[in-house]
C-alpha cells in the first residue's frame, strides 16, 4: 500500500480527510489486535499507517491555520 502524495491529500476536503484519518485509526486498532493475538503478517504496516495519519493531521492543521489567517 503506497503512501498517498501530500498533493493528493491537500486536494481533499476537510470532511474527506477526517474520514480517511478515522479509517486509518480503525486499521491501526485492527493491526494492534492482530499483533496481540499473534496473527499479524505484515508488521511494517504499523509504520505506514502511522505516517499516513501524521500526514493527514499535518494537512488538517495547515488548512486550519490558513483559514484563521484568511479571517484576519
Amino acid at each position: 500500500m503506497p503512501l498517498p502524495k501530500a498533493k493528493e491529500l491537500r486536494g481533499l476536503s476537510s470532511d474527506e480527510l477526517k474520514l480517511k484519518r478515522e479509517a486509518l485509526e480503525k486499521g491501526l486498532n485492527d493491526l494492534r489486535q492482530k499483533r496481540v493475538t499473534g496473527q499479524l503478517d505484515k508488521p511494517h504496516q504499523f509504520k505506514l499507517m502511522r505516517k499516513q495519519v501524521a500526514q493527514i493531521n499535518t494537512i488538517e492543521k495547515e488548512k486550519k491555520n490558513a483559514d484563521t489567517r484568511d479571517k484576519k
